[in-house]
C-alpha cells in the first residue's frame, strides 16, 4: 500500500508540474494558450491535494500545534492527550464526511460539466468523500493504537 501511494502521489505531481509547465511555456513563451488545459488540470489537482491528505493522515504526520505537550510530564499524560485529539478529530471528520457524502449525492444527481471540455465535475467531487472516509478509518485506526496504548501502560502500572 505504501508503494501504491507512493506512486500515485508522485504521478499526480508530475501530471500537475508537467501541466504547468505546458501551460507557462504555450502561453508566455509561444503565447499560443493551450484551450482546457487548465481546466483539466482540476481533477488531478485536487485528487493530490485530497489524496495527500489522506497520506498524511494515514501516516500520522498532519502538521499540529502540540503546545498542550509542554506542560505534559508522562508518557500516560501523552497518550491520554493524544487519544482525545484522535477523538476530537474522529468526531468531527464523520460530521464533515456526512457533509461530503451529501454534496457528492448532490453531483451525482445535478451531474455538472466543466465549461469546456464538458468533463463530468463529478469526478472531482467524488474525491472529496472518498478523501473524508479514507481519513477518518486511518483516524480511527490511530485512535486504537492510542488506546492499546493506554491499556497497556495502564496494566504496566497495576501489574
Amino acid at each position: 500500500m505504501n508503494r501504491f501511494a507512493s506512486l500515485l502521489l508522485t504521478g499526480l505531481i508530475c501530471l500537475v508540474a508537467g501541466g504547468q509547465f505546458v501551460q507557462v511555456i504555450t502561453r508566455y513563451v509561444l503565447e499560443v494558450p493551450v484551450m482546457g488545459l487548465e481546466e483539466s488540470l482540476l481533477y488531478p489537482t485536487l485528487w493530490l491535494y485530497v489524496l495527500g491528505a489522506v497520506n498524511a493522515s494515514r501516516e500520522n504526520t498532519h502538521i499540529r500545534a502540540n503546545v498542550l505537550e509542554i506542560f505534559l510530564s508522562t508518557e500516560r499524560q501523552a497518550i491520554l492527550l493524544a487519544t482525545l485529539g484522535e477523538i476530537l478529530s474522529l468526531i468531527v471528520g464523520c460530521w464533515l464526511t456526512y457533509w461530503a457524502w451529501d454534496f457528492t449525492k448532490y453531483s451525482w444527481r445535478v451531474w455538472k460539466e466543466s465549461p469546456t471540455l464538458y468533463i463530468p465535475t463529478f469526478y472531482v467531487d467524488v474525491a472529496l468523500v472518498i478523501g473524508m472516509t479514507l481519513m477518518m478509518l486511518y483516524t480511527a485506526v490511530h485512535l486504537f493504537g492510542h488506546l492499546r496504548s493506554l491499556f497497556a501502560s495502564k496494566e504496566s502500572h497495576h501489574g
